[in-house]
């Protein structure tokens, strides 16, 4: 099978593509024949080998798959050969990642993918869409709420945004394109605002009638969570989603206003709250709440262009890879 794999650490130049045996399922495992695998941020970062994960090197990168369920090993009960999923992970850690055309992975790891979602589709739910969830799930939105999605023609930010519209709460997004606007206003936002324009947080203060967001969901902690501090409102919850560096913050901001400012990383969830999650995005598909919006498609091969892709400004949904 083909497969993208990193025999070192560094930038997307190490990525090599290569040929790899195809793995035969064990007890308990199922192997499935992926279409696409999508693309985060945080596989650029695991890349560099700087990561609070360090894989064992060769390893192919990738968390998110969709694709067929090939062959069951003995024990598996609840998974067809020719179901139709999308996958959160791996079992053959060794190998590690989505970036190949077969992988392994445990019960868990494997979800139904409803007919109406494409491959594509699916290999932009496991990471963006979870990571979604759980942040609005911290961030116990009430009846009545704002809630501001920063970055949110990002995977992620697309995700929150449709989730949190189907849930009813007053939605408004940050982008910073035109195309990006649109796409967020397109998928349910009730207010866009371009976070390039200097004057945005007055600008997010007016849509809230000077009290600020309810909530806010932060995609870039190291450049917006003090102006998050100055706009959030009386007792609001602001859920950190991503950062790339130090920022300094007056705590008094904080204990003002009684906030809370909590983080969140998917590796560190429990099973439980994995499972719990996946159900709930589960019933999301199904509904119809949840619309996996992919940007860009891209062939397995160019792998280290998705890279150099994900961490430019203006991400407009998922970046796939698409298998030969």
């Amino acid at each position: 099978m083909k497969a993208i794999r990193a025999h070192e650490f560094g930038g997307p130049e190490v990525l090599r593509y290569d040929d790899m045996p195809e793995p035969a399922p064990g007890p308990g495992q199922v192997r499935v024949r992926l279409h696409a695998a999508g693309v985060n941020p945080f596989d650029t970062y695991m890349l560099t080998g700087t990561y609070a994960i360090k894989p064992p090197l060769p390893y192919s990168p990738g968390a998110d798959g969709a694709g067929v369920v090939e062959a069951v090993g003995d024990g598996v009960t609840g998974l067809a050969v020719g179901d139709r999923v999308y996958t959160g992970g791996t079992a053959d850690h060794q190998s590690y990642g989505a970036y190949r055309q077969v992988v392994l992975c445990t019960p868990s790891q494997v979800h139904p993918l409803p007919a109406r979602v494409s491959f594509a589709e699916g290999a932009a739910v496991n990471v963006p869409a979870l990571t979604a969830h759980v942040a609005l799930e911290r961030a116990t939105p009430r009846g009545g709420d704002v809630v501001l999605v920063h970055g949110a023609s990002g995977s992620v930010g697309l995700a929150a945004v449709q989730m949190a519209r189907a849930a009813g709460y007053t939605v408004i997004g940050t982008a910073g394109t035109d195309d990006g606007l649109a796409l967020v206003a397109a998928e349910g936002a009730h207010h866009v605002v371009d976070h390039r324009d200097a004057g945005h947080i007055e600008k997010l203060q007016t849509l809230t009638n000077g009290r600020g967001p309810d909530v806010i969901l932060e995609m870039l902690a190291n450049v917006n969570l003090d102006h998050d501090l100055t706009m959030i409102a009386p007792r609001g919850r602001i859920v950190v989603i991503g950062n790339r560096g130090r920022i300094e913050i007056d705590p008094r901001k904080i204990m003002a206003k009684h906030a809370v400012v909590t983080g969140l990383a998917l590796w560190g969830l429990t099973a439980e709250e994995v499972t719990r999650g996946h159900e709930a995005l589960a019933a999301a598909l199904a509904s119809g709440a949840l619309r996996p919006v992919v940007g860009t498609e891209l062939p397995l091969a160019e792998a280290a262009e998705a890279h150099r892709r994900v961490m430019t400004p203006g991400a407009r949904g998922k970046i796939v890879l698409l298998m030969p």
